[in-house]
C-alpha cells in the first residue's frame, strides 16, 4: 500500500524514479519535490504578479493601432480592404464585421496597424474620403469597456429574440437605445424584440439596429409606415433585414 500511495502522490515525470524495489525512505524523499521542480510554478506566480498592470498595457498599445473603419459598402471584404489601407501603412490585420443572422457586411471594420505612426497616417490619409460611392469613417476605436459595463449589454444582446419577421434601421441617432427603438415601432405592430447593435468591446451604437415582429404583415407595415422617417432628430432608413 505504501507504494501505491507514494505513486499516487507523485508527479507525473516522477512515476519512473520509484520502482516496488524502493525502500520507504527512497519513497518519502521522492514524495519532497526538488526545487528544480517547483520553479515554474513560483515563475508563473511571479508573472501573475501585475497581472492587471500587464493587461491594461497590452491593450492600451493595441488600442492605439486599432481603427474602426466605418460607412464601407457591403461588397467590401477583409482582403480588398487590407489592400486599400496599406497603401499608407503596414496592415496586420483586417477585419470586416459581418450580421450573425442575415450574413450581410455589418458596414464597418477594424484594422490593426503595426505602428501608431501607421494608424495616424491611415486616419489622415482616408477619413472622409470615398470608397465605392461612400464617405468613409476612420479613426482610433473607443476605449475599451469596463468591467462594470459587460454586464448590462451582455443582458441586452441575450434577451434579444429573433425572427425570420425581421426590419434593419440604419442611421439611428447616437441617443437611441434599444428601449427607444422598441418603444418607437410598437406604435405600427406586435413587436417581439429590439436591439441597438454596438461596436465591438465598447458600448458605443453602431449607428443601426434591427427590430423583430411575430408577422411578415407588421414588417410590411413597419418598412411604408416608418421608412424615410425622424427619430430623435435623424432620418432613419428601414428595410428588411
Amino acid at each position: 500500500m505504501a507504494s501505491l500511495h507514494s505513486s499516487l502522490l507523485l508527479p507525473p515525470n516522477l512515476f519512473s524514479l520509484t520502482t516496488p524495489s524502493s525502500s520507504p525512505r527512497h519513497i518519502l524523499l521522492n514524495l519532497r519535490p526538488s526545487t528544480t521542480h517547483l520553479r515554474p510554478l513560483l515563475t508563473t506566480r511571479r508573472r501573475f504578479g501585475k497581472p492587471l498592470a500587464v493587461a491594461e498595457q497590452a491593450t492600451a498599445a493595441e488600442a492605439e493601432r486599432r481603427l474602426y473603419v466605418g460607412n464601407i459598402p457591403r461588397t467590401v471584404n477583409n482582403d480588398e480592404l487590407a489592400n486599400i489601407v496599406q497603401e499608407h501603412g503596414a496592415v496586420e490585420k483586417a477585419e470586416v464585421m459581418y450580421d450573425k443572422y442575415s450574413g450581410r457586411s455589418r458596414r464597418f471594420a477594424f484594422v490593426t496597424m503595426k505602428t501608431v505612426e501607421d494608424a495616424n497616417a491611415v486616419i489622415e490619409k482616408l477619413n472622409g474620403t470615398e470608397l465605392g460611392g461612400r464617405e468613409i469613417k476612420v479613426n482610433v476605436t473607443e476605449k475599451p469597456l469596463s468591467t462594470s459595463d459587460f454586464p448590462l449589454l451582455q443582458a441586452e444582446e441575450s434577451q434579444f429574440v429573433d425572427s425570420p419577421h425581421k426590419v434593419y434601421v440604419g442611421n439611428l441617432a447616437k441617443t437611441v437605445t434599444t428601449d427607444t427603438l422598441k418603444k418607437f415601432f410598437s406604435e405600427k405592430g406586435k413587436v417581439l424584440s429590439a436591439k441597438v447593435s454596438r461596436v465591438p468591446g465598447t458600448s458605443k451604437s453602431s449607428g443601426y439596429g434591427f427590430v423583430t415582429f411575430s408577422s411578415e404583415e407588421d414588417v410590411e407595415a413597419a418598412i411604408s409606415s416608418f421608412n424615410n422617417s425622424s427619430l430623435e432628430g435623424q432620418k432613419i432608413r428601414v428595410n428588411k433585414a
